[in-house]
């Protein structure tokens, strides 16, 4: 009798415990919704990987994580992977779902005014072409670039909205190509003259905005390293698809 009553008082104790923590549970609230669904996997995208060759020498510390990132996009994606080099588009991978393909055909940039363009957006408009219109999946664009346009002279009217600019937001929106961007400075004015990386970053913002992309920097005096532009690229990527 002694020991029944000793298992009906534990048993009475255990089931008080259990209402005491039904009753403290934390509640599922939206915020915690919305962080589940920006771990779900994205759906596969087109992305064209387009890279500014006479970036600073920094840049080709990132290329192995540029390749990571490559090799951790859903099966299914198709990737291109070009470089923006002495005024042309040089395509090293059209697009491939074989990811690790296409991020072995990435190189490092040879970080030198002789491989700088006149402007960057003429070569990213000539990627924009190379989408075949693929309804079945959504398209973007990841430019690695100093973003700096001096075509129509070195002046604060010119920053984010020169001609070539102007074509590439057009086409891309025709196309429904998002444009996110990574800044980085070249070795010519962006690593020497603020100014001239503000007004850089300035066309970068303008291209992800209008095109429903985004940009990313860290300020005006160059960057850290890539990592922290991936995951947040990530974010962007989970939100948008």
């Amino acid at each position: 009798m002694y020991y029944r009553k000793i298992l009906s008082l534990t048993g009475s104790l255990l089931l008080v415990f259990a209402t005491l923590a039904l009753g403290y549970a934390k509640p599922v609230t939206k915020t915690d919704n919305e962080a589940l669904r920006r771990t779900q996997t994205i759906e596969p995208i087109n992305l064209a990987i387009l890279i500014q060759d006479d970036l600073i020498s920094q840049v080709s510390n990132e290329i192995g994580v540029t390749k990571d990132f490559i090799r951790s996009l859903p099966a299914g994606s198709s990737v291109m992977v070009s470089y923006i080099t002495a005024g042309s588009l040089q395509v090293r991978q059209p697009f491939t779902t074989d990811l690790d393909k296409a991020a072995r055909s990435l190189r490092i940039p040879t970080a030198s005014t002789n491989s700088s363009p006149f402007n960057p957006y003429v070569e990213v408009l000539e990627a924009v072409k190379k989408f075949d219109g693929d309804a079945k999946k959504a398209n973007a664009i990841l430019l690695i670039s100093d973003g700096l346009d001096t075509s129509r002279g070195f002046d604060s009217t010119a920053a984010g909205h020169t001609l070539d600019l102007e074509r590439v937001i057009k086409e891309a929106n025709r196309r429904r190509v998002a444009v996110y961007s990574f800044y980085a400075p070249s070795v010519g004015l962006t690593s020497r003259s603020n100014l001239a990386a503000s007004y850089g970053q300035s066309s970068l913002q303008r291209l992800g905005d209008d095109t429903g992309g985004k940009a990313f920097f860290q300020g005006l005096n160059g960057f850290v390293t890539f990592d922290s532009y991936f995951s947040r690229l990530r974010e962007e990527f989970a939100k948008a698809y």
